[in-house]
């Protein structure tokens, strides 16, 4: 069975707080098959290379750059770029829990066959 990539989108701006805990709860994923688009909407704190020092560690994690232009502009940035069969959207100072994609991709896989 082909396991569904899940594009994560994630905007980005002065997190450098919870930053790192956001993204480590995405790696820490029991579903591999995702990626994870960070969008650094003009942050002026060390988030933006945070965000690069992650994405050269994990080929999955990639960074999009802007000029703050606000969390739904961020997210259309992310959304443009994302190659997924599934979209997901996290907030920088939020976490998933290890499981939280997996299920979600069950949900989405039984809910297609019964609809």
């Amino acid at each position: 069975m082909n396991k569904k990539l899940v594009s994560i989108i994630m905007p980005v701006y002065q997190a450098e707080k919870f930053l790192c805990d956001t993204i480590n709860s995405v790696l820490a994923q029991t579903y591999s098959n995702w990626e994870l688009i960070l969008v650094d909407d003009g942050s002026t704190d060390s988030s933006g290379e945070i965000c690069d020092t992650y994405a050269r560690k994990d080929n999955r994690i990639k960074v999009v750059h802007q000029l703050n232009a606000g969390q739904a502009s961020a997210r259309n940035s992310g959304m443009d770029l994302a190659k997924g069969d599934y979209i997901g959207f996290l907030d920088n100072d939020d976490f998933y829990y290890p499981d939280t994609v997996r299920i979600l991709v069950i949900f989405l896989t039984i809910l297609k066959i019964y609809t």
